[in-house]
């Protein structure tokens, strides 16, 4: 049996208590934002932020590019609205979702937005 949890995950009892799956970031939209249709046939949109590392951290690569990916309607809505340049809030899970290419499976690591918000507009 499994019980939906604050983040909207199921746990299962006695083996996950203590297990956390929440991030926030704040950066910098990239690109437009860009709706697709899936395979399977549901939609999604996808933006990508950009965060800065810590100075300390940043020696190295100063950036971190993250895909933000919204299912939701409401979230798909709030993404769709950004433009590049714009500085936006994201919270939601961490997700590793797999594709099937021509070359093998391949994966990638997206944050499923759950809520987002524009702190800043873009530039004129």
């Amino acid at each position: 049996m499994t019980q939906p949890t604050a983040a909207g995950t199921s746990a299962v009892p006695g083996r996950d208590e203590g297990h956390v799956n929440e991030v926030r970031i704040r950066g910098r939209v990239s690109a437009v934002p860009e709706q697709r249709e899936l395979p399977s046939g549901d939609r999604i949109v996808t933006a990508r932020v950009v965060v800065a590392r810590p100075a300390a951290a940043a020696r190295r690569q100063p950036v971190d590019v993250l895909d933000c990916v919204g299912w939701s309607a409401r979230a798909q809505r709030l993404l769709l609205g950004w433009q590049p340049g714009a500085l936006v809030e994201v919270e939601g899970a961490i997700r590793r979702r797999f594709r099937r290419q021509p070359a093998g499976v391949t994966s990638r690591v997206e944050i499923e937005v759950r809520s987002a918000r524009r702190v800043r507009p873009a530039a004129p």
